[in-house]
């Protein structure tokens, strides 16, 4: 029997991004049994079931002072190392049950610090330092200098999209540098840039436009889900790629289709920090017929 039948969910959406929150911490099973499976993260995802574009499954910690061990799945199945978006939705799931205030995860990106935002309905995630090395991203050959790589579409002698900077925030991504976000068609160029040799894991593709120093506009199609509303990470990356190519200062507004993030690439760690709101729509419980096919 899955764990995830008839057990107890949330479904929130971080400025559009699209959550389910499961909470697997008091579950009688435990070890394998209680992992959940890409067939029933699938299973869920299913029309039938509570379509998301990620799951965040609280598991029992496996550190000292740590809240939860999070998996991430993104609605295809595969796991992430990072949900900027589905972390500040686990966060004020907890804050509102709990009252606390601050709170430590782990999840496959490594430990993650959370803690009440500037206002009651913002939360702040601390999703580490970014990576830069090529074999860290990771990419499938070398390139010395990340903040632009030669990959591009369309003609050669003018090309449609060309040397986006990549960077790791916990996941992979590639973000092109455009006067317009609104003027490509994301859903025919995403899955091919998502999927292309150069990204062995796959890669979260961002179109971006620097309004100015302080503000940013993307649009991102998203590494096993698609086009979203609103992609976290996408928006940190961005900001730190902006910094890094001295087009944007290190505290920048994003603006993604859902709404706005504050993120702050913090100079005496590296961390990058991001605020923003989470919204709750509902709670329920999962059918278990969703998964009678699944082994």
């Amino acid at each position: 029997m899955s764990a995830l039948a008839n057990h107890a969910f949330a479904k929130m959406n971080g400025i559009g991004n699209e959550i389910v929150v499961v909470d697997l911490r008091d579950s009688d099973l435990r070890g394998s049994k209680a992992a959940v499976t890409p067939e029933e993260a699938r299973a869920v995802a299913s029309p039938a079931g509570v379509p998301y574009d990620q799951l965040m499954v609280l598991q029992p910690p496996r550190l000292s002072g740590t809240e939860a061990f999070i998996r991430i799945y993104n609605n295809d199945g595969s796991e992430a190392g990072a949900c900027g978006n589905g972390m500040r939705c686990v966060v004020r799931r907890l804050f509102e049950r709990t009252g606390q205030t601050a709170v430590t995860f782990e999840t496959r990106a490594g430990l993650l610090n959370c803690w009440q935002g500037p206002a009651p309905d913002l939360y702040t995630v601390d999703m580490g330092a970014p990576k830069f090395g090529w074999q860290d991203i990771p990419l499938a050959e070398e390139f010395r200098d990340t903040r632009y790589i030669e990959l591009q579409v369309g003609p050669i002698d003018a090309p449609v999209l060309h040397s986006p900077s990549v960077v790791s925030m916990g996941n992979p991504h590639a973000i092109f540098w455009v006067e317009d976000v609104n003027a490509y068609d994301l859903e025919r160029f995403g899955p091919l840039l998502e999927n292309h040799p150069i990204f062995p894991e796959r890669a979260n593709i961002t179109l971006a436009h620097i309004v100015d120093r302080d503000h940013i506009t993307i649009r991102t199609w998203e590494r096993g889900v698609g086009l979203t509303k609103a992609c976290g990470s996408a928006a940190c990356a961005t900001a730190v790629a902006a910094a890094r190519l001295k087009r944007a200062n290190r505290s920048v507004e994003v603006t993604l289709p859902g709404g706005k993030l504050a993120i702050e690439w913090r100079e005496h760690d590296d961390h990058v920090l991001m605020t923003g709101t989470a919204d709750f729509e509902y709670e329920g419980r999962f059918d278990p017929a969703l998964f009678a096919s699944v082994a």
